[in-house]
């Protein structure tokens, strides 16, 4: 069993979302889990109107999940997704393990700044400026 770990963005119909909010999230997390997926992160990424109608839909909600999932049962996910009739459109990547952290950390609005930047706002802030309280005095020739 070889496990891969995804990124999906879900588009669902808008007006399903807002009827009931929490049933979207559990029918990703339903799908996912009954697969034998674990999900790392599943959020609510934006809700707007669709640049053209899609299956006769002005506005769309869309959900952001990563999870870990059997490569074989991606076509059954896939499937599964077909089938739910809330769900406009779905968009399955495959994501490079080194790079799970720092997605997972954005999806979950974690900063996460690297230390070479922190080291060199540091350094900025030493100086003296024209701010500063002192008096400039300006010779007028």
């Amino acid at each position: 069993m070889v496990t891969g770990i995804y990124e999906c963005l879900f588009l669902f119909d808008s007006n399903h979302y807002a009827r009931d909010a929490s049933g979207v999230a559990a029918s990703v997390e339903s799908m996912i889990g009954d697969l034998g997926g674990e999900i790392l992160v599943s959020r609510l990424w934006a809700e707007q109107r669709l640049a053209y109608p899609i299956k006769g839909h002005q506005k769309g909600t869309y959900w952001l999940a990563y999870f870990k999932l059997d490569t074989l049962k991606l076509k059954e996910l896939n499937r599964a997704c077909q089938l739910k009739e809330s769900l406009l459109r779905f968009m399955f990547t495959r994501i490079d393990p080194r790079l799970i952290d720092a997605l997972v950390a954005h999806a979950q609005e974690k900063v996460v700044v690297p230390i070479d930047v922190v080291l060199e706002k540091q350094a900025v802030g030493v100086g003296v400026g024209a701010d500063d309280d002192e008096d400039l005095e300006v010779d007028d020739e």
